[in-house]
């Protein structure tokens, strides 16, 4: 079979993204490791890469030189060394939107859980702690949620947060020079003061240079001390020695966390052991939905790029390839809104 018909899909993936490849005549290879070493080796004669969590470097596509499109099964880029794909014209796509309303609704939850300090609830009266009764909660209607990352996910949590919730938003632009009332919420130009304002603080920002540590000891220092902060973004984007400092001397109230830095948590990681911390092992998108829909989309970007097609999400510019003339690739977003491309 020619090595444009073969696709290698790293890892498991709903079916509608291998049946989609299928119905367009490719061949899909199921992975069976993400190491560089099997995916270089079950990648030969490929002309697209379908991955998940397998990073997708310049020495995979050095030892790939059939390979023409990389599909990634999400919204981040970070697995990808999008520069080197560029600089060989190698087509980047992924599943925008995909998962927002997934994240977006799980951001709420974690905000909802926090105020209610409904899991501390569920731990002490399954322990037999009648006493956690006299605890109290707090409602989220009138207070204020700031936002970090006003993409598709940021803006859906904003949407749910005032117009189903009563939440006073603020979001941070760092294009705008006056605050700008939406219908949902009001910009800031001012990152600090969407923080200082926040009683809520939720991140939704694409791990790039400049977002890395975006909230450190600085920026922990300006939130409310009865503030509380969710992270469903990447983990990287919070010094988490910062974090685990502020939460310990209590200059925080709580924390949602769906990402760590580094990957998932090791056991002794303090944040695991924390009352006002609650914790999931990045799995925000995770829902029956959202999994179905990044797995389509992602392979939808292959099969539009290896029949000579535009795609529908596209990460980069190929010079001469074919490109949606209304839909921007994502590098262009990542270099107005944060001053870099994505890493």
């Amino acid at each position: 079979m020619a090595a444009q018909k073969k696709v290698l899909v790293t890892e498991p993936v709903d079916e509608a993204g291998t049946n989609l490849l299928k119905a367009h005549g490719f061949e899909v290879v199921q992975g069976t490791g993400i190491e560089q070493e099997t995916v270089i080796r079950e990648a030969q004669g490929c002309g697209g890469i379908l991955t998940r969590n397998a990073r997708i470097t310049a020495d995979v596509m050095d030892h790939c030189p059939e390979l023409r499109v990389i599909g990634v099964h999400g919204v981040g880029v970070d697995i990808i060394d999008v520069e080197a794909a560029t600089a060989r014209k190698i087509q980047v796509v992924n599943a925008a939107g995909s998962n927002r309303e997934a994240v977006a609704e799980y951001a709420m939850s974690l905000i909802l859980m926090l105020a209610k300090g409904s899991v501390q609830y569920n731990n002490e009266l399954k322990a037999g702690n009648l006493a956690i009764r006299k605890m109290k909660g707090e409602n989220v209607q009138g207070k204020t949620l700031g936002i970090l990352g006003m993409g598709n996910i940021g803006t859906q949590v904003a949407r749910i947060a005032h117009g189903g919730f009563g939440m006073e938003v603020f979001g941070y632009n760092r294009h705008i020079s006056e605050p700008q009332k939406l219908g949902f919420c009001t910009l800031l130009p001012d990152k600090e003061e969407v923080i200082r304002r926040a009683d809520f603080l939720s991140l939704h920002l694409p791990l790039t240079a400049s977002t890395r540590h975006i909230i450190g000891e600085r920026e922990l220092e300006l939130m409310k001390p009865t503030a509380y902060l969710v992270n469903t973004g990447r983990g990287e984007i919070v010094d988490e020695q910062a974090l685990i400092r502020a939460l310990q001397e209590k200059r925080i109230r709580g924390a949602g966390l769906d990402v760590f830095e580094g990957g998932l948590p090791k056991p002794e990681n303090p944040l695991l052991h924390m009352d006002n911390v609650i914790v999931s092992p990045h799995t925000a998108a995770f829902t029956v939905e959202s999994l179905r829909n990044m797995a389509r989309q992602a392979a939808q970007g292959i099969a539009e790029v290896l029949e000579n097609r535009a795609p529908s999400w596209p990460v980069n510019r190929i010079p001469g390839a074919p490109q949606q003339k209304k839909v921007s690739c994502i590098l262009d977003y990542y270099q107005y809104e944060f001053g870099t491309e994505a890493k």
